[in-house]
């Protein structure tokens, strides 16, 4: 006659404050890499202002422009940037340049940024025949690239990184107005 065996009771796990902890820690953690991650800027340009003209003899005319763009910081952390050079060209030549100023941005935050713009009048007048033609066209095509470098800051702790933007905006050259863009944005981060 064997003898039954009975089923032994399953072990119960005894709750700790150790596992506890651990498992909150690590739920903080995962919550704060995903609200953290960063995410590129955003720019876009909203409208074109003539500022000045200026004429150089012989035969050359230098515009100066007002760039307004909508700048947007979708991070949950404020950043600081240094001054940058936005390069604009037409039909692959290069036209002029906007500067932006260092500065920052809030965390999650939208601001109007105003960028001075100097437009080449001698790479107007070698561009002219084409100028003239997409102006009784009404649709002048153009592109601009920024690199911004920077740094994201959270109280001691700061992330460098740079964002490259490639825009390519289409104007009505006769009234300045924006009519269609598209921006690409490239960020990369660096190790602190």
């Amino acid at each position: 006659m064997g003898s039954a065996s009975s089923p032994s009771p399953p072990s119960r796990r005894r709750w700790s404050w150790g596992s506890a902890l651990a498992g909150a820690a690590t739920t903080a953690a995962a919550t704060a890499l995903v609200l953290c991650r960063p995410r590129d800027p955003r720019f876009e340009l909203i409208s074109i202002s003539v500022s000045a003209f200026h004429f150089r003899p012989p035969a050359a005319l230098d515009i100066g422009l007002t760039l307004t763009v909508h700048a947007t910081n979708p991070n949950v952390v404020p950043v600081r940037y240094g001054p940058s050079t936005v390069s604009i060209t037409y039909g692959g030549a290069h036209l002029g340049t906007a500067h932006l100023d260092a500065g920052g941005q809030p965390a999650t935050s939208c601001r109007l940024l105003h960028l001075p713009a100097r437009l080449d009048g001698v790479e107007l007048a070698h561009r002219a025949r084409s100028i003239l033609s997409d102006v009784a066209r009404r649709h002048m095509e153009l592109d601009a690239a920024v690199e911004i470098a920077g740094e994201a800051a959270v109280l001691l702790w700061s992330r460098p990184f740079s964002v490259r933007i490639d825009s390519h905006i289409t104007v009505d050259p006769v009234f300045l107005e924006v009519v269609e863009q598209e921006n690409r944005s490239e960020m990369q981060l660096y190790l602190a």
